[in-house]
């Protein structure tokens, strides 16, 4: 038996933010390194699933019956079904990685809002106790499925793409995770937010902590998901610095939040980012002549490696 599979949530209410490039490129590089990783959308922009695969190829494959949204709906039926049944392998990666560790997905869909409101409504109870009992078993769904994942020792690490708001599908990411990445540009709209999910979280945890002990009893079914970091992307340089308006907000946030600030950053090239999924290869599997591009595959490998220490990966 390996070690226990580790599971990040990465997350910024604020949209726009680099979040699903950031699991991609981690997730790939970590994957490169020998990593065993399994990267799990439960966005349903899909923007994660569809870097790695195509949408013609996500409608005929995957939209039916092979998504994150199938592993939902299967509650409905009395019949839930094993993650494993939804773990695909990306063609483009699995001949990049050529044997050195292995990366496969979950994929999302776009009716996973509609997942969101059915949650929603099995929340209620004839009566208090039943109502906090329904509360842990609809948060702790996502949890027990990866727990039975990691049984298998098939991973060394879960990267959650969660979408950017607090909904119940977020939540049941939160309940299940160990540690949660939170992304952001060094701008005023997207540095806000994190206050704010900050106390989204602890209310959720606070919440989710009171109903276990009452529920099951025991302390050792209460959660306590760490902060990892925030990283800082979308980064402008100047003389191998941020540039000065956006040092202030970095600094501003190493000073106030009181979370770890990542020292590496992602630069900014917004044509090299959007032309990624068009071939399914995140940014850190490419080879680039460029020295503007390659000093941003640079940066996501200097991420990556302080993530993989602070993780201990």
């Amino acid at each position: 038996m390996g070690q226990q599979v580790k599971i990040v949530s990465v997350i910024n209410y604020k949209g726009g933010v680099g979040k699903t490039s950031l699991t991609a490129n981690l997730a790939a590089e970590l994957a490169f390194r020998g990593r065993r990783i399994l990267m799990l959308d439960l966005d349903a922009q899909a923007s994660l699933t569809f870097s790695f695969i195509r949408p013609d190829e996500w409608e005929t494959k995957y939209s039916a019956s092979g998504t994150i949204k199938t592993w939902f709906d299967s509650f409905e039926t009395g019949k839930a079904r094993p993650l494993t049944d939804l773990i695909h392998t990306p063609a483009a990666i699995k001949s990049r990685l050529s044997g050195k560790g292995k990366l496969d997905a979950i994929y999302s869909h776009l009716g996973l809002i509609n997942v969101d409101l059915e949650l929603a409504t099995q929340l209620g109870g004839a009566n208090l106790a039943q109502a906090k009992k329904n509360f842990i078993t609809v948060h702790k769904r996502l949890s027990d499925g990866l727990a039975a994942l990691g049984a298998e020792d098939r991973y060394d690490l879960v990267l959650i793409d969660c979408p950017p708001n607090f909904n119940i599908v977020t939540k049941t990411a939160i309940v299940a995770s160990d540690y949660i990445l939170v992304p952001t540009r060094p701008d005023e709209l997207s540095t806000l937010g994190i206050d704010y999910l900050l106390r989204s979280i602890s209310g959720l945890i606070k919440d989710y902590n009171d109903f276990a002990v009452l529920d099951q009893g025991a302390k050792e079914n209460t959660i306590s998901p760490e902060i990892l970091g925030v990283v800082f992307t979308m980064i402008q340089e100047y003389d191998g610095q941020p540039v000065s308006a956006q040092n202030a907000y970095i600094s501003k946030v190493k000073a106030s939040s009181g979370l770890p600030v990542f020292d590496a950053y992602i630069k900014r090239n917004e044509t090299l980012f959007a032309e990624a999924p068009l071939y399914g290869v995140p940014v850190v599997l490419n080879g680039y002549s460029n020295n503007s591009h390659q000093s941003v595959v640079d940066g996501l490998e200097e991420v990556a490696t302080e993530f993989a220490k602070e993780l201990g990966l």
